[in-house]
């Protein structure tokens, strides 16, 4: 198992439990194939460097998970089709 973070920009304008909604999806997927989200950190709503989608602000979120490299495959799969996600990276932690 390794460790990785995805670094999530959801759409600002969703309600609360919209984003909650999303990230329980994400961290749903971690846990039915085997991994472990060790922690979920909310940024907030900030201001982006460039407009994406005609929007100057996205909400932040950090999570944090232990997983198989399949996982990633799926999270990457489910995060491209999401209309709600503006922008997502998946990284291993070193």
């Amino acid at each position: 198992m390794t460790k990785y973070e995805m670094l999530i920009l959801l759409d600002s304008e969703l309600s609360e439990e919209a984003r909650d909604a999303e990230l329980k999806k994400y961290a749903d997927i971690v846990a039915s194939m085997g991994g472990s989200v060790e922690s979920t950190d909310k940024w907030g709503v900030k201001k982006t460097a460039y407009p994406i989608r005609y929007k100057n602000e996205g909400f932040y979120v950090l999570m944090t998970f232990v997983a198989d490299g399949a996982v990633v495959t799926e999270l990457n799969r489910v995060a491209g089709i999401s209309s709600n996600l503006l922008r997502y990276v998946i990284c291993k932690v070193a």
